[in-house]
């Protein structure tokens, strides 16, 4: 009637070590990768903190910075404007 092979019940084994061998193996393989995903993304989160942390730092920092530097251009005009004042003084004495 059926001129195609039935397939048997049982499923074919494609390998050479017993089911419960293999069980255990691919569990532990998943098991490892999964954590070692978990690592990798918790990884991932600590740099990407670590990045924005220092990114606002680093602007702090241009900030601070633009700040002295107007600050020290103003203390240089004062110093200027000093020394004239004295050399003016100087010249009526």
């Amino acid at each position: 009637m059926d001129t195609q092979e039935q397939k048997p019940n049982k499923v074919e084994n494609k390998y050479k070590s017993p089911m419960s061998k293999l069980v255990r193996f691919f569990e532990g393989s998943r098991n490892g990768w999964k954590e070692k995903a978990k690592d990798a993304k918790y990884q991932i989160k600590l740099l990407r903190k670590k990045v924005k942390y220092l990114e606002q730092n680093k602007n702090e920092f241009k900030k601070r910075s633009k700040n002295l530097e107007i600050e020290i251009q103003q203390m240089k005009d004062k110093e200027k404007r000093m020394l004239a004042e004295i050399n003016r003084l100087k010249k009526n004495l």
